[in-house]
């Protein structure tokens, strides 16, 4: 049997008033840990993507007709809501699921040995993001599904993602000044680029706002402009971006550059052609739910594969602490 360590007042007090320092004095994980605690917030953030996606496809938005609660006398779903209140009701429940993988990043980098405060800070900010969309999510239900306020929804989410996204790469990385591995016009192009990916993301929303699933069986309102136009216009900024990724693996190949930018530009490339085939697909089939749920799983791809991109131009080294020279200690001595 291992004897369990007896926990005086003093480790109750510490761990009720800094609960993270209180774990991390008694816990140290490895970096192939803190990596995977990060993995498993980015993969939960895409998760809580598709699985909104699933809510509004199967017209489950208004499943719970209120917020916080999911109706006036009971925050659970009941058996006379049906099928819509559960599927809204589950996808309420994931965000306690999404929170604790959060949590999980954020008592990872705080307890990692060095402390590396640039984690903890990127965890934090999932965690503030998290709760600034649960409270957005409530508005969307408040104001019945008004478009506006899902696409805002929407576009939180895709932050969510980026900082996501950022932090499991930096857990990859060390402190160090980051050192760019290419050129000042390349690092232009792939602004471009993500610039360019950015209006993608938005417009797809504007063509979400305006089409035919509006989340809910009742009447909802719509963005007020044409579907099939507006959908014409993300196809164009798509092809922009497929164009200028196709450029930017040119250039890199002529310019001799790491392995590192040309396998993260091919691995985007590969994604664009995916999400534009699926994107065709459903445009020309009616747009079907099933298609609709890929593309949106799909989105998320497209932007994490960008910001692999954008973050594979420059290398960041680990911080090594300045060590006496001989000298140095000689005079420290004579000191």
């Amino acid at each position: 049997m291992v004897r369990v360590p007896n926990v005086t007042r003093a480790d109750a007090l510490s761990a009720v008033s800094n609960p993270l320092a209180f774990i991390a004095e008694r816990w140290t994980p490895t970096p192939r840990t803190v990596r995977r605690a990060a993995l498993a917030a980015l993969v939960m953030s895409v998760v809580i993507v598709v699985t909104g996606g699933a809510v509004r496809l199967t017209g489950s938005g208004l499943g719970c007709p209120t917020w916080p609660k999911c109706t006036d006398d009971s925050l659970t779903t009941t058996s006379a809501m049906g099928f819509h209140g559960v599927i809204e009701f589950g996808n309420r429940m994931l965000t306690y699921v999404l929170c604790a993988a959060v949590g999980w990043a954020i008592i990872a980098a705080r307890s990692q040995k060095p402390w590396r405060r640039s984690l903890t800070r990127l965890g934090w900010a999932q965690f503030w993001i998290v709760m600034s969309n649960a409270i957005l999510g409530g508005v969307v239900v408040l104001v019945g599904l008004n478009p506006y306020t899902v696409a805002a929804h929407f576009l939180l989410s895709t932050a969510l993602i980026t900082v996501a996204a950022v932090m499991w790469q930096r857990t990859r990385e060390g402190d160090g000044e980051p050192r760019p591995l290419v050129g000042t016009s390349v690092r232009q192009l792939v602004w471009f680029l993500v610039t360019a990916a950015i209006l993608l993301i938005a417009v797809g929303t504007v063509v979400t706002g305006a089409g035919p699933h509006a989340g809910d069986s009742s009447e909802v309102n719509r963005i007020p402009i044409s579907w099939e136009t507006v959908a014409k216009l993300h196809a164009v900024l798509a092809w922009i971006v497929v164009t200028l990724t196709f450029a930017l693996w040119f250039v890199l190949k002529a310019v001799d550059a790491p392995k590192g930018p040309l396998h993260r530009t091919r691995d985007l490339f590969l994604v664009l052609l995916s999400q534009g085939a699926i994107g065709y697909v459903q445009y020309f089939t009616d747009l079907p739910e099933a298609l609709v749920a890929v593309h949106m799983f799909g989105s998320c791809l497209v932007w994490i594969a960008v910001l692999r991109v954008l973050l594979a131009l420059r290398e960041r080294p680990d911080v090594v602490a300045d060590l006496p020279g001989p000298s140095t200690e000689s005079a420290l001595t004579r000191a």
